[in-house]
């Protein structure tokens, strides 16, 4: 069991199907957080187009239902739409059956408790893991629990919509990389002024296209060909469970997860002056400065939507981000939302009367990269330790990784949760420096 408890990651559970979750498995992880959930009532269960997706939620379904808890079915969703159900209608909780961008052959539950708190390593899925283990199990209900089909869609469709107001009419494209947002994106696309180039909106969790992570820049080669030959305003791609959006602007050009979060937090500024806004570790300088400027308040805190979504109910704030383009709205109950996020940024777009190249070309300040992935297969103690001791001279602190900042230049390195690899964030105030910066850190690193 030591090798299956290593699926129990910071945020959500993600596994090989088969060895790793299969019917057994996932019903006792659902009787586990049966026998964790703080709160009696409904969950709420949903899934994504997975080839196992069905099976797998049955199970979980099972393991509820055997511990005394009613459940909803809500059957094929976006990832986002867990979320919505379980603030909106009050439940108890809810699970959705997803790995989100993982390649096929894998798959994962992401848990959320009452009031749409999510649950992480930190946050009740250390609990749940150790439970099943020990297959420690509260005794099964005397009466059963009833399944209810559950439709929601509609309901959440005009949820989305009631972001947005008065859009100017846009010409796009759209990748849903053959995942859940091309379940949900007809349902809304023609309530609104665009026109739209549909890319791989047929599910299919074979991924026959590429794979549903809008992070990796070769994921978008097909977004950004069909930008830049037809000449649209912008693109946008969906990962795999639909919870997140990713946008290429009219000149075929990456927008990074902080240049996203610097349009949205320009709006939500004009909307509630003032506010505080939640970032992650590895947001740019000029967005927090730019919050500053427009008269808000950052709020840096560790990646992850446990902790972005906890730390904006705690300080109030109304808006929150990562890097890797997950955005949290407090309208949304705190959580994120890939549908929400793309009609927002639509909405600012808007309001700017400018084209998505010219905000991202006033609002980048300083030279900065999309996040790198570095092979380390040793300790990432040991990383820190020869990082913080060849920077010495610089501003350090660990709240998520290692954070290395001088006056001109910084770079936060991160231990994958996932893979044998450090996740290296930089920004500089020059190209030439950024280069030299990053260069340097690898170089340590592969050294070691």
């Amino acid at each position: 069991m030591s090798s299956f408890s290593e699926i129990f990651k910071a945020y959500d559970i993600r596994g090989k199907v088969g060895s790793e979750l299969n019917k057994t498995t996932v019903k006792d992880i659902a009787r586990a957080f049966a026998g964790w959930l703080p709160k009696k009532g409904i969950v709420a269960i949903g899934r994504d187009m997975r080839p196992d997706s069905k099976e797998l939620s049955d199970a979980f379904i099972a393991g509820l239902l055997e511990q005394g808890y009613d459940v909803w079915d809500i059957g094929l969703v976006t990832s986002d739409m867990i979320y919505f159900a379980v603030g909106e209608y009050k439940l108890a909780g809810g699970a959705v059956i997803t790995a989100s961008h993982n390649t096929s052959g894998e798959n994962g539950i992401k848990l959320y408790r009452d009031e749409v708190n999510a649950v992480g390593l930190d946050a009740g899925l250390a609990e749940i893991r150790d439970l099943v283990i020990a297959k420690t199990f509260k005794e099964k209900s005397k009466k059963p629990g009833s399944k209810t089909s559950k439709n929601i869609t509609d309901v959440w469709v005009e949820h989305c919509l009631s972001f947005v107001d008065n859009l100017k009419k846009f010409h796009i494209a759209i990748d849903a990389g053959n995942g859940m947002a091309g379940e949900i994106l007809p349902h809304i696309l023609p309530r609104l002024p665009m026109e739209v180039e549909e890319l791989y909106f047929e599910l299919d969790g074979t991924f026959p296209n590429h794979e549903a992570n809008p992070q990796k820049i070769e994921n978008l080669q097909d977004l950004i060909k069909k930008v830049v030959t037809n000449k649209l305003d912008l693109g946008i791609a969906f990962d795999g469970d639909g919870d997140r959006a990713v946008f290429i602007d009219d000149k075929g050009r990456l927008v990074l997860g902080t240049d996203l979060l610097s349009i949205i937090a320009k709006l939500y500024l004009e909307k509630y002056p003032g506010t505080k806004i939640v970032h992650d570790v590895r947001t740019s300088r000029a967005t927090q400065e730019l919050i500053k400027k427009w008269g808000g308040k950052p709020v840096r805190t560790k990646a992850g939507r446990v902790n972005i979504g906890s730390l904006m109910r705690k300080i109030g704030a109304t808006v929150g981000g990562e890097n890797t383009g997950h955005v949290f709205f407090v309208e949304n109950f705190d959580a994120d939302s890939g549908i929400i996020t793309a009609l927002v940024a639509l909405q600012a777009l808007t309001n700017s009367g400018k084209k998505l190249s010219e905000l991202i070309d006033e609002y980048r300040l300083y030279a900065m990269l999309p996040e790198i992935n570095i092979e380390a297969k040793i300790n990432k103690k040991v990383v820190f330790k020869e990082l913080s001791a060849v920077f010495s001279d610089a501003q350090q602190d660990y709240l998520d990784g290692l954070t290395i900042s001088y006056p001109d230049r910084w770079f936060n390195i991160r231990a994958s949760n996932t893979e044998p690899v450090m996740r290296l964030n930089a920004e500089a105030d020059t190209k030439e420096l950024l280069n030299k910066l990053i260069a340097q850190v690898q170089h340590i690193i592969k050294k070691l």
